[in-house]
């Protein structure tokens, strides 16, 4: 079972990544569960169809801790295993907590089963909060991806989250497997996020395109594999979805300093 997690500056599309990359995935046969560690509990909506899933926080709320599994997971587009952990209630409690107690719940539960390829790990922004860093802290992901653009902000927090990964790179055995660069559109973007993951020493692993499809397929609840299986958009996620499963390229990232970055941004023109 590789469980991998998935982090990014807020906003750059890691839950809209993340769920067509796992379409891909799941139609190359692949057992997966998705774990959202997101309070806004989005990161199986066009998994499940927009289904309002319950999340793990609220059932508990709600019901006490003598939950089954079944009340916490639900099975969407071809087999995929998805859990919302949630996050308190608007102004109490600290959401990365959440994550924890969600982790630590369907690991009691069996919801780890054998027959899984994947987990992924959808969670929210930077590796800034404990909670938010536990999926690689406590060791449970070993593989993370980091999505991003050529915006500055982008691959300010791709750096950041670089640092969070090293930090616990030693104790949890996590590794770095690559950036996947979510365009904007920027000028030069490709080469600019290739340069950047040099520098980290990791790779950009896939190079997705902007394409409307994305926003039609979302309109309609679906992942673009699911909404128009035979569109380019489609084949560009089954390509990520393929290029992940067989990754070989684990790494330490070297984090950069500001200065590096900047001055990086300066080269591709990004700064003038």
């Amino acid at each position: 079972m590789r469980q991998v997690a998935i982090y990014g500056k807020g906003g750059i599309g890691k839950s809209t990544t993340t769920q067509n990359l796992n379409a891909g995935l799941a139609e190359m046969g692949k057992k997966i569960m998705i774990v959202g560690c997101d309070p806004k509990a989005d990161s199986c909506r066009l998994i499940l169809g927009g289904l309002a899933q319950r999340t793990v926080l609220d059932t508990l709320r709600e019901e006490g801790d003598d939950i089954e599994l079944e009340k916490i997971m639900k099975t969407g587009f071809a087999g995929i295993r998805c859990v919302e952990s949630g996050g308190p209630e608007p102004g109490v409690g600290c959401a990365g907590r959440g994550i924890i107690t969600s982790i630590n719940l369907l690991e009691q539960l069996g919801a780890y089963t054998d027959d899984l390829d994947y987990v992924f790990y959808d969670v929210l922004g930077d590796v800034v909060c404990g909670g938010f860093a536990m999926p690689i802290r406590e060791g449970k992901a070993k593989e993370i991806y980091i999505v991003c653009s050529g915006e500055m902000m982008a691959l300010y927090a791709a750096n950041n989250i670089s640092k969070g990964i090293r930090k616990y790179a030693e104790t949890g055995g996590v590794r770095l497997g690559g950036l996947i660069c979510n365009s904007r559109k920027v000028e030069g973007e490709a080469e600019l996020v290739a340069s950047v993951a040099k520098e980290l020493g990791t790779q950009m692993i896939h190079f997705v395109p902007r394409d409307n499809m994305v926003q039609q397929a979302e309109i309609r609840r679906k992942t673009v594999i699911e909404h128009i299986p035979d569109c380019d958009q489609a084949d560009e996620y089954r390509t990520l979805a393929k290029k992940i499963d067989g990754n070989d390229m684990f790494v330490i990232p070297k984090p950069m300093k500001q200065e590096r970055l900047e001055q990086l941004l300066m080269e591709h023109g990004l700064m003038d």
